[in-house]
């Protein structure tokens, strides 16, 4: 069974999210179906396809939540110290051609959201990060081509 590295905070969002889906989706779905049942002849009936559809949806994202939940390898990032890039480092680099500057944490995919500043261990950038110090340079296969960011510092937040 592999396990999926994800902060406290990333681990608490899922858990959050599968309890909001067993208890107030799952329950609305089903009162949706059973109300679109009295509306008698099932076959030509689109309340209750888009509710069945509903949960069909519904059902299989808590399955996926359950099983991302049990595999999940919660990393406390406030205990990780360092100067070595890694799952949790608040990184901030500079572009080299444009020089303008980002700051990333290094979080799960499940977590990841790059308009917060969390980018995902898989991510292109990420992957080349992981390994670097302070002052290294981290070069990035891009769809337009290869870029180059310097790295600034590595925080432990």
């Amino acid at each position: 069974m592999q396990r999926i590295p994800m902060t406290a905070e990333g681990h608490k969002a899922l858990e959050a999210e599968l309890k909001h889906l067993k208890s107030v989706a799952r329950p609305e779905v089903i009162q949706a179906i059973a109300e679109a049942r009295e509306h008698g002849d099932l076959s030509e009936n689109a309340e209750y396809h888009a509710a069945k559809e509903s949960q069909s949806h519904i059902e299989g994202r808590i399955l996926e939540l359950e099983d991302k939940t049990a595999r999940a390898q919660v990393i406390d990032t406030s205990k990780l110290s360092g100067d070595t890039i890694r799952f949790g480092a608040t990184v901030t680099v500079a572009d080299e051609d444009t020089e303008e500057e980002a700051t990333y944490k290094i979080v799960g995919d499940d977590e990841a959201d790059i308009s917060k500043g969390k980018l995902s261990l898989s991510s292109p950038l990420a992957r080349a990060m992981i390994g670097k110090e302070e002052g290294d340079v981290a070069e990035v296969s891009a769809p337009g081509g290869a870029k180059s960011y310097e790295i600034l510092s590595v925080k432990w937040i």
